[in-house]
């Protein structure tokens, strides 16, 4: 289920910058009970990367009004309230080379999924991970935005088959842990909580801030450095994150194992408390935009 550009259509011109270069940012939004968790965190975040990538940032109340309109037809037409939606923007199309076209008009792409059938075992004993080989390069320019340039990504994932390991950790160039192939990484030691710095590479993703903050309003020490493996594996405890999986915590690294502290088990309950009270919220808006928009038709029609 596709829109582009706010029309149901299944192709893009091949002159897209966002296929030509990856030329672009996307989002990938957990839709729970119908409804968009955490949207406007998320198009927030990707206003911000296109100011970065000085691409014209589409209206948020149309991209809102869209993801509506499909998480709509979607439980009309699957009878299913849980999904993964996924919003890309693109520079657009704009000829061949690298220079940008003088009047850019970006592309805008919102796709519904089935949500993933992850086993609930994840999210209550945690998940086996390992150390990538593919490194993460070094770039402060693009360091912490969602792009649409995966390619570390997908070099990495593609490192491993074995469906017992359900994630593998990425260093960058200077053998510095950073986050995974599809998450962000957390550590606990002595009582508190580390995480990568993005400084130089890497994604914020909207969990991470989310717990990031969570723990520090519940008194928890939140650092953010630069961290090897070593000092991974030493830690109490480990823990992988992102919008869709929420929090899965790591039972072993290669050799290494963990055990769920206390403080991941917390984290997770304020987390999901968290996320349920968003959920209702955004039931909220959904009706009183629903009603408002019966108003607006009501009053055209007299």
């Amino acid at each position: 289920m596709i829109l582009i550009n706010g029309e149901s259509k299944e192709h893009i011109e091949i002159s897209d910058r966002g296929f030509q270069y990856g030329d672009g940012l996307f989002e990938t939004i957990e839709i729970r009970d119908g409804q968009a968790v955490f949207l406007e965190r998320h198009l927030q975040r990707l206003k911000s990367g296109c100011q970065r990538l000085y691409i014209p940032f589409p209206d948020s109340e149309l991209l809102s009004s869209e993801a509506g309109e499909l998480c709509r037809r979607w439980v009309s037409d699957t009878h299913s309230v849980r999904a993964v939606l996924k919003v890309i923007v693109t520079r657009g199309s704009g000829g061949r080379g690298y220079r940008q076209p003088d009047v850019i008009q970006p592309t805008r792409v919102l796709s519904l999924h089935p949500y993933p059938d992850y086993p609930e075992i994840y999210r209550e004993q945690g998940i086996v991970a390992r150390f990538c080989v593919t490194r993460l390069g070094l770039n402060p320019a693009l360091a912490g935005i969602k792009h649409l340039n995966r390619l570390e990504q997908v070099m990495a994932r593609a490192e491993w088959n074995d469906p017992a390991i359900q994630e593998g950790l990425m260093l960058d160039v200077n053998d510095h842990v950073i986050e995974g192939t599809m998450t962000n990484l957390f550590y606990i030691k002595n009582n508190s909580l580390y995480t990568s710095v993005l400084t130089q590479s890497g994604v914020a993703g909207i969990m991470r801030g989310i717990i990031m903050t969570i723990s520090a309003d519940h008194g928890l020490s939140v650092i953010e450095h630069a961290f090897t493996k070593d000092e991974l594996l030493s830690a109490d405890d480990a823990f992988v994150c992102n919008s869709i999986i929420g929090i899965w915590p790591i039972k072993q690294i290669e050799t290494t194992y963990f055990s769920v502290s206390p403080i991941t088990k917390n984290i997770k309950i304020q987390l999901d408390r968290f996320i349920n009270d968003e959920c209702i919220a955004a039931g909220g808006r959904a009706i009183a935009e629903s009603t408002n928009s019966r108003r607006f038709r009501r009053g055209t029609q007299q």
